[in-house]
């Protein structure tokens, strides 16, 4: 697939090329076929060329990523010596829609969100976790929730779909493999997919689950599927639950907080979820998105509320399901539209780590995070891309960081 795309580029570029020069000859002879009206106006002949250089830097891009594929410290070690320090963990990596940095540290939203997470910090802590926050400039904006997965997961910049689509064509090595290699079961759980993803195989999942197979019978949330709570109570009912089972690493893009940010479910205490059918009457009497955009004003609100309820529900999860083997990875994906995050708004979305064992946590002493769920102002600032060799290092043996 990757192969066949690649060779269309190819072509496409050459296509343009003779394009731009035709219509630039035709500019400059003033070729005419209906009268005085030539053929190609300025205009056109500067957007043809406009396309050239644009499917050249295209191509020069492709060439520079496919050495920066190949650039890769961690593809000859052995699986024994990956992630041996989470050896018996299940790790989850849970990116929350739209978490931007913006939701921290804008004062409207602040008021918002840091209470849940600084109350959730006291709450986990109480329970016996530990957490670190920092935070990551992610390779997107406003949406493209896939470029900053395949970052994430393959520490690479993955910024625009040409990258990506050669990413999922190659060999890289994902966290996903890693950990797979090493004896974890890998799984996806996608509630926002309605349809096959081939690309799982690219990233290593032995199993996904998705909107089509995660038993919800109840109400979509404008675009989300399905709430974020219910997604949670499934994936333990279907994996985190099970007896007897080997040590799992989940990948899980949790989606209420997606756009339009109406209606916004509420928060079940007692987690009982059911079929999803008790979602009902939250949709027939929520915020209907269009009367919500056509008062812009109260957005931005309503935005920092999804994000509160994404938030609670993964707290609760780790403080209601989790056990001493859980080491939760939980981080925003980008930044919202600028009509929440703010017109200069940056690219940076938090990140923490929670985890019951000291010893994890212990690991990553030097990376300089906040402690607690919610990362400061002073807190270091990475590229998400650096995320996956700075984890393998830090959880590997010293043989594979060195």
């Amino acid at each position: 697939m990757g192969a066949l795309a690649a060779r269309h580029r190819r072509r496409s570029a050459v296509a343009a090329g003779g394009v731009a020069v035709a219509w630039a000859l035709t500019f400059t002879l003033g070729v005419s076929v209906y009268g005085a009206v030539p053929v190609a106006a300025r205009s056109s002949a500067t957007y043809a060329w406009d396309r050239t250089h644009q499917a050249r830097a295209g191509l020069r891009d492709e060439a520079a990523f496919a050495k920066e594929v190949e650039n890769d410290a961690f593809k000859g070690v052995a699986p024994d010596q990956m992630l041996s320090a989470l050896k018996g963990k299940d790790v989850m990596f849970t990116f929350i829609e739209s978490y931007g940095r913006s939701a921290v540290e804008t004062p409207a939203l602040a008021a918002l969100v840091d209470p849940v997470l600084d109350d959730g910090t006291a709450q986990l802590k109480r329970a016996g976790y530990g957490a670190r926050s920092g935070w990551l400039t992610s390779p997107t904006f406003g949406g493209g929730s896939w470029l900053a997965h395949s970052t994430f997961l393959s520490g690479l910049w993955i910024n625009n779909e040409q990258r990506y689509r050669n990413l999922v064509s190659t060999d890289r090595l994902t966290l996903t493999r890693a950990f797979r290699d090493a004896g974890h079961r890998t799984v996806s759980v996608m509630p926002g997919a309605t349809r096959a993803w081939p690309e799982g195989n690219f990233y290593g999942y032995e199993q996904v689950w998705d909107s089509r197979n995660l038993g919800y019978n109840g109400p979509k949330f404008s675009w989300a599927p399905m709430p974020d709570q219910f997604t949670l109570k499934q994936f333990s009912a279907l994996e985190y639950d099970k007896a007897g089972r080997e040590p799992l690493m989940v990948e899980m893009p949790l989606v209420s907080s997606h756009t339009p940010w109406a209606p916004i479910p509420g928060y079940l205490p007692d987690w009982e979820v059911g079929d999803g059918s008790v979602y009902g009457p939250m949709v027939e009497n929520g915020t209907k998105p269009k009367a919500l955009w056509a008062e812009p004003k109260k957005v931005r609100a309503e935005y920092g509320k999804s994000i509160q309820y994404s938030l609670t529900s993964v707290i609760n999860w780790i403080e209601r399901y989790g056990d001493e083997n859980l080491v939760m990875v939980f981080l925003g994906d980008h930044q919202p539209s600028p009509i929440a995050a703010g017109a200069n708004a940056s690219h940076d979305v938090p990140i923490t780590i929670v985890a019951k064992d000291p010893r994890v946590l212990d690991r990553i002493t030097d990376w300089n995070w906040a402690d607690g769920l919610r990362p400061r102002a002073t807190t270091p600032v990475w590229p998400m891309n650096a995320f996956r060799d700075r984890f393998f290092t830090a959880f590997g043996s010293p043989a594979a960081a060195s």
